[in-house]
């Protein structure tokens, strides 16, 4: 259905046709000049008649009256109530009470034994027994002070004798070294046993290596003299308005007639309207499929278990 604009309901929304507004033909209210709470202005309201304060009057309490916890009941003495019960407690008691002993007891000065558990001991004999006669021990051990001198060139330093002197022969070492030598070539049948293999290295050997001398060095002919020095190129122009700066020069001016364009007829249909393409698909808010085919709700068959989904 074609609106005031001229456009169809499929190309302003992309529906075939728009649902219809339920407040169609209602007057128009300002929100502006509507009050706050409508009802408030209407019929009788609720009047409370103002806060009350507390004081000494019963205005402030919604009892007509205050009423007392304790009245009519009779005075009661705390006093002569704990001795009352402390008689009654009394008399549960089968024998005399109870009496705690005697505080613990001090003695009064050293070898008097008032205030023990056991009273006093019995007599000792004053007798001495009999001990190991008493040995004196040695004599201690008596030195001389040190003597002074390093060691080294002093004689008679250190507590036993001096060692005796050697005779040791300077190379002893090199001379014995030589005689194992002697008696090891001795032994031998032949010289040192050598493979045919000879040990080679990691990498090849280098094929542009070679011994040859190099012949003596070729002759280069002498440069040849320059005749004309070389001469930059100008530098580049710029265009200023005259085609200065390019390789060809400024081409030559035609005359174009001026031709006024023909304009294209209008397609139109049999009632003579201009035509308009079919517009393209409209996206729309929809519902997803997850939302369609499966509504969580809860009723009267799934109330106890709100988890359980209808379908």
């Amino acid at each position: 259905m074609p609106s005031e604009t001229g456009k169809s309901d499929m190309e302003r929304i992309g529906l075939f046709s728009e649902m219809e507004y339920v407040s169609i033909g209602d007057k128009y209210v300002s929100p502006f000049n509507r009050p706050f709470n409508e009802a408030a202005s209407k019929n009788k309201q609720m009047l409370p008649g103002g806060n009350k304060e507390k004081a000494a009057t019963q205005a402030g309490y919604f009892d007509p009256v205050y009423a007392r916890i304790f009245e009519g009941e009779s005075y009661l003495n705390p006093v002569q109530l704990r001795r009352r019960y402390r008689m009654a407690e009394s008399k549960k008691n089968l024998s005399k009470p109870f009496l705690p002993s005697n505080g613990e007891k001090y003695p009064c000065g050293i070898g008097t034994y008032y205030g023990t558990i056991g009273g006093p001991c019995a007599y000792f004999s004053a007798q001495a027994k009999d001990k190991v006669p008493y040995v004196p021990p040695g004599k201690n051990l008596y030195t001389n002070p040190g003597k002074k001198g390093t060691g080294y060139g002093y004689a008679n330093l250190t507590i036993g004798k001096p060692y005796p002197h050697s005779v040791e022969l300077y190379d002893t070492g090199r001379i014995n070294f030589k005689k194992m030598s002697e008696e090891h070539h001795r032994l031998m049948k032949g010289g040192a046993f050598k493979l045919n293999l000879y040990p080679r290295e990691y990498f090849d050997v280098n094929p542009y290596h070679d011994d040859k001398p190099l012949p003596p060095p070729k002759k280069q002919p002498p440069p040849a003299p320059v005749t004309h020095p070389f001469k930059p190129t100008s530098p580049a122009k710029k265009p200023g308005g005259m085609k200065a700066g390019t390789f060809d020069p400024y081409p030559t001016h035609s005359v174009d007639p001026y031709i006024v364009k023909q304009a294209k007829p209008v397609t139109t249909n049999k009632q003579g309207r201009v035509f308009h393409p079919s517009p393209g698909p409209k996206s729309r808010p929809v519902r997803s499929i997850m939302s369609l085919n499966v509504e969580k709700s809860l009723n009267a068959t799934n109330y106890t278990n709100p988890q359980v989904m209808s379908y």
